[in-house]
């Protein structure tokens, strides 16, 4: 079976934000038996067996639809584009290329003349740059509480 890519999604409608509300809810809920879960398709009249994960996975999307934005899915081995990376980071291209890509923060391959990265290496970098950001805030708690700023 082949599944189609690329779909474009017009907004939600005020009744699709309601189901998406109320499914992403109880779907959230779930927690299967181990690592599956099984649920049943009243209009195909049959079951499935499915990850847990996968099902959270579309508890998010339904969150995402319940609050009207778009959602897309990238394959964790996808190669983007330094553009594509850039705007994933929220950063500027040239910061990029010269702070992360020739300083060695992150790790890009040549394809052709052009430099690609890997999905998932971006979101090891991004969830690095998180951990660092709540050890520094946790840093600087700990010493606004020594310091006794907080009285």
């Amino acid at each position: 079976m082949s599944v189609p890519k690329d779909h474009i999604y017009s907004p939600s409608t005020q009744e699709e934000i309601r189901l998406a509300s109320d499914s992403a809810r109880i779907l959230a809920a779930c927690h299967g038996r181990g690592n599956t879960a099984r649920l049943r398709l009243i209009d195909d009249d049959k079951d499935i067996t499915v990850p847990v994960k996968a099902i959270h996975m579309l508890a998010d999307i339904l969150h995402m639809m319940e609050q009207n934005q778009a959602v897309s899915i990238v394959p964790v081995n996808a190669e983007l584009t330094t553009q594509q990376a850039a705007d994933f980071l929220n950063v500027s291209r040239p910061y990029l290329i010269s702070t992360l890509l020739d300083a060695g923060k992150l790790p890009f391959h040549m394809a052709g003349n052009r430099r690609k990265l890997y999905f998932k290496d971006l979101m090891a970098y991004k969830e690095k740059q998180r951990q660092e950001s709540q050890q520094a805030m946790q840093a600087l708690a700990d010493m606004t509480q020594d310091l006794g700023l907080m009285d």
